[in-house]
């Protein structure tokens, strides 16, 4: 959504992140088949200032890949907060680990491995703030999900929410376009929520809970 030349000029007046995002965001880049997965820079630094006004105890993670978002969150979250991860792809658990170790944050997260659409009611949990960044196809489904497990004040982030800006082209009806517009829908007609979106990378939805 933002040219190669603006985006640079962005991330060079934003605060750095941590040395082990850049090592991360490299490594993810030349191991991993579909790297534009990764949260970039921008998302990195908003989680990061998110966490420190918030202040979160209780964090949910839908959507773990290499852990660059859940590292640049559990950074910045005090020592008595615990985030939860949840992952599909059980083939990126070692990398997963790795990495959570390499950022010397393993004691703030819990990993759990399976369909978050099964995982998230069986979770014995509110949380303060919870990052949503899986499978676009079910968003709407994590939306109602995930508004019971949210907190009153607290803040749910959507990514991927203008989806190349595919959801303002008609011609675009796909599967995945289509289901990240009836989300958007969802949530601008949500009474129990307030929120922006913010054009940053691919669109990122903020949404807190009244």
């Amino acid at each position: 959504m933002i040219n190669k030349a603006l985006q640079a000029y962005l991330e060079k007046h934003s605060s750095p992140m941590h040395p082990v995002l850049d090592e991360i965001f490299r490594q993810t880049h030349l191991q991993q088949l579909y790297p534009r997965m990764l949260s970039g820079p921008l998302q990195a630094r908003l989680l990061d200032l998110i966490c420190k006004v918030l202040r979160p105890k209780t964090l949910l993670e839908v959507g773990t890949f290499t852990a660059y978002a859940t590292i640049a969150m559990a950074l910045a979250i005090e020592d008595d907060a615990h985030l939860i991860s949840i992952e599909a792809n059980e083939e990126l658990e070692d990398t997963i680990l790795e990495n959570l170790k390499k950022a010397e944050v393993f004691h703030k997260v819990s990993l759990k491995f399976g369909q978050a659409a099964d995982i998230i009611p069986q979770l014995n949990a509110t949380f303060d703030l919870i990052f949503l960044d899986a499978d676009k196809i079910n968003y709407p489904v994590y939306f109602d999900l995930l508004l019971s497990k949210l907190n009153p004040g607290g803040i749910l982030l959507a990514d991927n929410v203008l989806w190349n800006g595919k959801v303002v082209d008609s011609s675009a009806q796909d599967a995945e376009t289509n289901a990240i517009r009836l989300f958007n829908e969802k949530v601008s007609a949500e009474p129990s929520v307030e929120q922006i979106i913010l054009p940053i990378r691919d669109g990122l939805s903020l949404i807190r809970k009244q």
